[in-house]
């Protein structure tokens, strides 16, 4: 079954404010995972339904919350600099 996608308001902002090559390249990662959205080596720790998308090359993570009614809401988007992104995500959660 195919997931819906949805987004917290300020991961959108991260979202819009992306270089377009990124944006391409998470989209591609996105349309996989809307119909498989669990992978297990993905899931962040400490996190309930919580897993993530590296884009190693450009350095940059998204992190989205599985929910009960078949959709995924993206959390945060933004550069890996010392976890940063993962600390911005514990506040958000």
């Amino acid at each position: 079954m195919r997931y819906k996608l949805k987004f917290d308001e300020k991961a959108l902002r991260e979202w819009n404010e992306l270089d377009n090559a990124v944006r391409l390249q998470f989209k591609k990662k996105l349309q996989e995972r809307l119909n498989e959205p669990v992978v297990e080596k993905d899931r962040l720790r400490g996190f309930t339904n919580v897993f993530k998308i590296k884009l190693k090359k450009w350095g940059y993570r998204l992190a989205y919350k599985i929910n009960k009614d078949k959709s995924m809401t993206v959390l945060i988007v933004g550069k890996r600099e010392k976890s940063e992104v993962y600390k911005m995500l514990e506040k958000r959660i």
